[in-house]
């Protein structure tokens, strides 16, 4: 009978051994609670213990952890908007304080709590610096400046904000547009003057040789009128001094030439006055065999 109750009361005390013992991994941090107050913190990983039924452990992240702030719009000195977020690292230093800043949201309410704090940090820097700062390399005192006030303002809920870093510095999306707006219509404006630089030059061009073309073609017929007048000259000259040597045969010569062109053709007619000087050959006595040599041709003097 004894062995009947014993079994039972050794499976009472082995649970509640059990349960009065927990383990901390070494990526966390304990707190044993009693009634929701604070009665043992534990850093250190390894074996804890606690009163069973009583008294609860909650366990806390010993790792960095990290958080993305929600995009806020600044003002800057000059009158700027830009939309900033930032990028924040933080760790749990003081875990009695933390639990009372945080009370049971744990770390999901410590991001909230921080992301409110940056948000206004954020802010009250940039607030008092131009453009030109924040995407310069003074950058990183302004980063510097908001990871202070961080720090400040974290240690009352028990973190050590480790670095703060600005991961997005953009226009609103209307001064955005505007911005896109300005530089196409100075893309445009450039490529107008390219355009117009292009056209000019492409007209000097055109001139250019438009003037070479006029200057060689007024040269070309320079030349070419000088050697018309050369030739001539040389033809003048030699039909003058054949006009000099027999003046009778010249003036044949140059009527039959005239008939030829004259009569082209097996049908060609020619009406004039039969005393016309056209015909003084056909009518020289000098010249019987005149008409006979001529193309076969019919002249019919006009009555």
């Amino acid at each position: 009978m004894r062995a009947i109750y014993l079994l039972p009361a050794l499976v009472v005390v082995l649970v509640l051994v059990l349960s009065s013992v927990f383990i901390v991994d070494e990526r966390k941090k304990a707190l044993v609670l009693q009634f929701g107050q604070v009665m043992q913190v534990k850093e250190t990983p390894g074996l804890g213990f606690k009163i069973p039924l009583v008294q609860d452990v909650v366990l806390y992240e010993d790792r960095i952890l990290g958080m993305q702030t929600a995009p806020t719009e600044v003002t800057l000195l000059n009158d700027r908007r830009l939309v900033v977020d930032a990028f924040a690292r933080w760790r749990i230093v003081d875990l009695v304080r933390f639990r009372q800043s945080v009370g049971t949201g744990a770390e999901e309410r410590a991001q909230q709590l921080l992301g409110s704090i940056l948000t206004q940090a954020i802010p009250e820097v940039l607030g008092n610096a131009t453009q030109e700062q924040v995407l310069s390399q003074d950058r990183a005192v302004l980063m510097n400046q908001i990871l202070a006030i961080a720090k400040r303002e974290g240690a009352a809920l028990g973190v050590d904000v480790i670095d703060v870093r600005l991961t997005r510095t953009d226009l609103p999306e209307q001064n955005l547009e505007a911005t896109f707006a300005r530089m196409r219509a100075e893309r445009q404006r450039e490529a107008a003057d390219e355009r117009a630089r292009g056209g000019e030059a492409a007209q000097r061009v055109r001139a250019s040789a438009d003037r070479t073309v006029v200057e060689l073609t007024s040269d070309a017929r320079r030349q070419a009128e000088i050697i018309r007048g050369e030739a001539d000259a040389e033809r003048n000259g030699i039909l003058a001094a054949a006009y000099g040597r027999d003046p009778e045969f010249f003036g044949f010569i140059r009527s039959l030439a005239a008939y030829e062109v004259s009569l082209q053709g097996s049908n060609s007619s020619i009406v004039m006055q039969p005393d016309s000087e056209f015909f003084d050959y056909f009518r020289s006595e000098s010249g019987p065999d005149v008409a006979d040599r001529s193309p076969g041709a019919s002249a019919t003097p006009s009555p």
